[in-house]
């Protein structure tokens, strides 16, 4: 079982268990409650059910404790949220402009973005095979971009201002709401032009905005306010001390970064340039979650990469705030926000990828454009999460299940674009191609080897290193489209 299962088992007993004083000091074990408090309401309320079928599970000091009842009610759980996930997909399907023509429901836009959304490989295996509660969480994430695409603003607001309450990696996404919520909702008319009117800013809109986020975040952090545990629960949130990489590398440009260092080095070693008895052997490669210090690079401090990521998220949203462009410019920033914060962020994990990949399913069935970059995005990232399901009865499990989705994927967007040019050019197609040998090297071969004992993270840095140079491409891809596309509705404006 993935660690996860242990992960939530301690955080359901430490819900039910302990009073709320002490929810984000225990330690007992390693896996400390670090989701914000909604979340942890949420495995509360949880527990409450669990103990019908294994009070065991309750017990804080049952450190791994994984009896038949308590893996089923952990799995039972995510199927039964997943629920919501499944009814903000359908509010994203009425969303969608059906005018496409298409001559059966197989080939009709709205078909082909359901299946996209819920039988996206990624999000199977992150929850119902590795276990996690993403399904949920991504409902109430949908769900708001809905309700905003229907111009139901302030339910659309309250549902992400509690979703941040519930998993605070959705900061990724922050600006994206904030900006659009203050240029369509707060300032209530345009120029003819489309440029901003500034009279018609609405005082009584930006005052509701901020009671939502104030109730919510009331809600949430108030009883810890209270207890005085306000700056314990945000050192829970944020633990800078983790290090800038995950154990194993999030296919960032972090993961590029670490691995030119890591080359420099060697070269470094070879031709005398560095000291071999001053370098920590696997400084960056030793699969632990830790501080490094880079050998020839600079270092990298939290501080650098969140200056990174607002450089990398400002065109977006500049975009958004000086040409809106409707839902659709705000899901583009949606997914550019959560792409930047994936490339440059501190300590991102590999699962963040579907942060802009189910949002971008989205935009994949209304240019072809889009579809070709969702295509990219989709295989390199999905194959990116390989490393989750490590042990050797998942291996055909997990090739079957990307098979199948990226199959439909490829096919279905390729019918609905077949009067357009090719979704992807000779080029983009070998790098996926290459996929499949990059995967038979590091389940197949690479175990059989000596190498295999003296070099184990070498499989995880090549799969890293691969998919982050195509998630590379796909951000940089969607970047130039969108500032195309708004550079050239700015000169049919002139």
């Amino acid at each position: 079982y993935s660690t996860d299962f242990e992960v939530h088992r301690n955080w359901l007993a430490i819900t039910h268990s302990l009073p709320l004083s002490q929810w984000y000091y225990e330690a007992t074990s390693e896996w400390t409650l670090d989701y914000p408090p909604f979340f942890a309401w949420f495995e509360y309320a949880l527990s409450h059910i669990a103990k019908y079928f294994d009070p065991q599970m309750l017990v804080v000091e049952n450190l791994n404790y994984a009896s038949r009842a308590t893996i089923f009610f952990q799995r039972l759980s995510v199927i039964f949220t997943d629920t919501l996930f499944i009814y903000a997909v359908h509010e994203c399907c009425r969303c969608v402009n059906g005018k496409r023509a298409a001559k059966d429901i197989l080939e009709k836009p709205t078909f082909i973005l359901a299946v996209l959304l819920l039988w996206n490989f990624g999000l199977l295996i992150v929850d119902h095979i590795h276990f996690q509660y993403n399904g949920f969480l991504f409902g109430l994430m949908l769900l708001s971009v809905a309700r905003l695409c229907q111009k139901r603003y302030l339910e659309g607001a309250l549902l992400f201002a509690v979703l941040l309450h519930f998993k605070h990696i959705y900061m990724y996404v922050a600006p994206a709401y904030g900006i659009y919520l203050l240029r369509s909702y707060c300032f209530t008319a345009n120029n003819a032009d489309g440029s901003l009117k500034w009279r018609s800013f609405s005082f009584l809109h930006v005052t509701l905005l901020g009671l939502i986020v104030c109730l919510v975040s009331a809600l949430s952090l108030g009883p810890f306010l209270v207890l005085g545990q306000l700056p314990q629960v945000i050192s829970r949130l944020f633990p800078f001390k983790r290090g800038l990489c995950h154990a194993y590398w999030a296919p960032n440009f972090w993961a590029l970064y670490n691995a030119m260092d890591k080359a420099l080095t060697i070269l470094g070693l070879k031709c005398n340039f560095l000291d071999g008895t001053k370098i920590p052997k696997a400084s960056m490669t030793g699969g632990l979650v830790q501080e490094f210090q880079h050998t020839v690079l600079p270092s990298v401090t939290p501080l650098a990469t969140l200056i990174c990521t607002f450089i990398a998220i400002l065109p977006s949203v500049f975009c958004l705030w000086f040409k809106p462009q409707g839902p659709r410019g705000f899901l583009q920033c949606l997914v550019l926000c959560a792409l930047s914060s994936f490339m440059f962020g501190w300590h991102v994990h590999e699962k963040a990828i579907l942060l802009a990949i189910l949002p971008l399913s989205l935009l994949s069935i209304q240019r072809a454009k889009d579809a070709g970059i969702y295509l990219i995005l989709a295989t390199t990232g999905h194959f990116s999460l390989f490393p989750l399901l490590f042990t050797s009865p998942e291996l055909p499990i997990k090739i079957l299940l990307m098979l199948l989705f990226t199959v439909y994927s490829f096919s279905s967007l390729k019918s609905l674009f077949r009067r357009e040019k090719p979704l992807l050019n000779w080029l983009e197609t070998i790098y996926l191609i290459q996929l499949v040998p990059l995967e038979i090297f590091c389940e197949i071969i690479f175990p059989l080897t000596p190498w295999k004992w003296h070099f184990p993270f070498v499989p995880l840095l090549l799969t890293s290193v691969y998919c982050a140079l195509g998630i590379t491409y796909a951000w940089l891809k969607l970047y130039v489209s969108v500032l195309t596309e708004r550079i050239s509705v700015r000169q049919k404006a002139e």
